[in-house]
Order: C-alpha cells, then sequence, then structure tokens
C-alpha cells in the first residue's frame, strides 16, 4: 500500500480496536477451569461483559466469583504452600485488566538486549517443572491463570510507543505468558495479527507451546507476526513439560505456519544435561533444522529465580537433574540460578556445531547468558540475534 509507511494508526479515525466478539470460542485442551473470578476492570463496559460471558459459558461448572475491587494479582486462592497454590491456580480463569501490559524489559547482568513486549494473557495452565515464570513477583502469589480485557488500550499503547520510536521495533508477546496456549478461548489473534500486519513500525514476535494455529492459518499477516516455538527433545519434554502439547504435534504446527508464510524461529530451553543429552539433542536438532525452515534459532540453559527452583525442587526433589547442575558458588549478574558455566559452554558449542552443520545458513543465538560465556561461543559461531526482536 502506498501510503503505509506514512499514516500511522494513531492519527488515523480507522484505528478503532476492539475484543473479538463474533468468534467460536474452543476450550484448549489440559486447561481445565474449576474456578472463574471477574477480578477488576473485568466487567467495565457492555462489550469485556460479553466477551467475558461467551468464554464463561464453556465452563458451566466452574464456581464464579465477582470481585469487583480485587486486582488481578491479589486473588486469594485459599492455599499456602507452593505446590498446592500453583495447582489451584493452573484451575483458575481470572478476567480483569493490566494497565501496564506495554512495557521494556530492564535485565542487567547478561546479555540480553532489553526489548519491548506485551501481555494480554498473565502465566498459563501448563506444567513445566521448571518454568521461571513461577519465581515471578507476579506470579508467585497469585498464580492463577489471567486474560486481561483491555485488550484495545494495550493495542493504543503499542501503537504510541511503536510511532514514537519512528523504525521497525518487535513487541514480544510471550515474556509473561504463553502466546497461543489461550488464544481458542479468546481469538486475540484475529486482532493482534492484523493490527500489526497493518501497522508501519509495530511487529509481533509470538513465543508459544501450543499447537493451537488454526486460526492463524488464513489471517492476512504481511510477515510482520512472527512466531516462535519452544521445544526440547521428546523424551526431555515427556520428564519435565507436563500438560503440554506432545513436541510432534508442536513441529507440525510450524510447519502448517511456514506454508502460510509467518517467519518461523524456535527456542530450545532450557537445555537438560540428562544421560545422553548429546545423542538425544544431536538427533532431534538436525531432524528438526531438515524439516521446518526456521530463520533463527536461540539456545538457553535453566535461568531461573529463587522461587522458581523452589517449587520446581518441591515437585521433582532437590536431587533432580536441572538442580545437581546448577552451580551454587558461581554469582550472576542477575541473580537467576544457572549450570556450572563449563558446562554450559560445553552444551552451547556441541550443540551449534550441529546447528552450523546442518543449517549453516541458520541465524543462532543465545538467551540470557552472561558476558563471559557469549564471547566464547560467539567467537566460534558468530552469535546473531536473540530470539525476542527483529
Amino acid at each position: 500500500m502506498p501510503q503505509e509507511t506514512k499514516t500511522l494508526f494513531a492519527e488515523s479515525a480507522s484505528f478503532q480496536p476492539s475484543l473479538p466478539l463474533h468468534y467460536e470460542a474452543v476450550r484448549p485442551e489440559g486447561f481445565d477451569v474449576m474456578r472463574i473470578i471477574l477480578a477488576k476492570g473485568g466487567q467495565t463496559t457492555p462489550e469485556r461483559r460479553r466477551f467475558i460471558e461467551g468464554i464463561c459459558s464453556l465452563y458451566p461448572s466452574a464456581s464464579l466469583t465477582e470481585c469487583p475491587k480485587t486486582p488481578h494479582n491479589r486473588i486469594d486462592l485459599g492455599e499456602t504452600g507452593p505446590v498446592a497454590l500453583h495447582r489451584e491456580g493452573v484451575r483458575t480463569l481470572v478476567f480483569g485488566e493490566l494497565k501496564s501490559a506495554v512495557r521494556k524489559s530492564e535485565e542487567t547482568g547478561n546479555t540480553c538486549p532489553n526489548y519491548w513486549h506485551f501481555s494480554v494473557y498473565g502465566y498459563c495452565f501448563y506444567g513445566c517443572s521448571y518454568c521461571y515464570l513461577a519465581g515471578t513477583r507476579g506470579v508467585w502469589n497469585s498464580p492463577t491463570v489471567k486474560i486481561f480485557v483491555n485488550l484495545p488500550e494495550i493495542l493504543r499503547k503499542i501503537d504510541q510507543s511503536a510511532n514514537k520510536a519512528k523504525r521497525p521495533i518487535a513487541f514480544y508477546h510471550g515474556k509473561l505468558q504463553d502466546g497461543l496456549a489461550l488464544d481458542s478461548l479468546t481469538a486475540y489473534s484475529t486482532v493482534l495479527i492484523p493490527f500489526f500486519a497493518q501497522h508501519s513500525f509495530a511487529r509481533q514476535v509470538i513465543l508459544t507451546k501450543s499447537n493451537m494455529v488454526e486460526r492463524l492459518l488464513n489471517l492476512d499477516h504481511r510477515g510482520r507476526t512472527i512466531l516462535s516455538w519452544s521445544l526440547n527433545p521428546p523424551d526431555i519434554a515427556a520428564q519435565f513439560e507436563a500438560n503440554v502439547p506432545p513436541v510432534e504435534a508442536r513441529i507440525k504446527a510450524m510447519c502448517e505456519a511456514a506454508e502460510a508464510g509467518y517467519p518461523i524461529r524456535a527456542v530450545v530451553m532450557p537445555l537438560i544435561p540428562i544421560p545422553g543429552w548429546e545423542e538425544k539433542y544431536d538427533e532431534f536438532l538436525r531432524d528438526l533444522l531438515s524439516r521446518v525452515p526456521i530463520r533463527r534459532l536461540t539456545l538457553g540453559g535453566i535461568c531461573s529465580y529463587p522461587n522458581a527452583r523452589v517449587l520446581m525442587e518441591r515437585k521433582l526433589g532437590s536431587e533432580n537433574t536441572i538442580s545437581r547442575n546448577i552451580a551454587e558458588d558461581e554469582a550472576t549478574g542477575d541473580e537467576r540460578a544457572r549450570y556450572d558455566r563449563a558446562l554450559r559452554i560445553r552444551m552451547f558449542a556441541h550443540l551449534a556445531h550441529v546447528v552450523r552443520e546442518t543449517r549453516p545458513d541458520i541465524e543462532l543465538a543465545l538467551c540470557l547468558e552472561d558476558q563471559a560465556v557469549w564471547k566464547v561461543v560467539n567467537t566460534e559461531f558468530r552469535l546473531g540475534r536473540c530470539n525476542c526482536i527483529i
């Protein structure tokens, strides 16, 4: 469109985003909702009420509680222990609003470039035992699954931030949630993807473990939404990723999205050094890269906050494979637990060699690593840009 680079959404009367209302909501497999909480801001407009009613109708046996004065992150689940709290949280669906949904990350002490990200959801119902989100301040005390209904306001903020930058800029959808796990319920993709497709500067990067891409395949995305999948070898996923779509189903979804023209990326993280990890990751990466036209591949180790590690060890025991390899006496600038530095370098170098041998053209990156490790790996394997940026 000749006028596309001249017309900014904020200046256009046609920019009137709304919640999706006329669609068929579908229950995501594995999301068994026992209670629904209507938190602060959830029902403040007729549009929000209609949207919520459509989703609630799919869970007729769930209890429904209205808490119009309670923020989405202050829901009392009636439990105190971290395991019981999270067990109740992933069965609790909260509708609310998030005023600070569009933010720029402020990582220090590692090589993260810092990037814009946004949240139309909070947390997810998957049961990955290593989940770093479980230890974040916004989840630890109230680990519920959240849908934020102020979507139009979120898009206006993205619009303003992108227009201020006056250059193509990525907005990452997956830092504090799974970007697609709830899409069959909300159909948010039918609003988000066209928004980014038409915007002069804003681009979307979605990270997911979901295989539900049906809504996305016929949308006019113009290559401005990048889809990235979090993956591990099937044997490892079976041990550490409960209630998550199988790896093969995710790979099939990647192929379908690629055929629909979406730019595809993958994040293999956290690498988990189980016995025989070299052969398992070798086989997995060669198969993945031969089947899917991945443009950028990011590798990463464990990088847990203290509370996330506590929850993991309550579930798996303190002698689990991940914890046994965490360096207890190695200082980290960002307060995240990581494997011993020598192990990380060995794993990254080994797998980078496999990647370069299989796909010499692919862009390769490391996630949330310290400068020392990044420099060692970069010297031999020419690292590129991270998953979360353009």
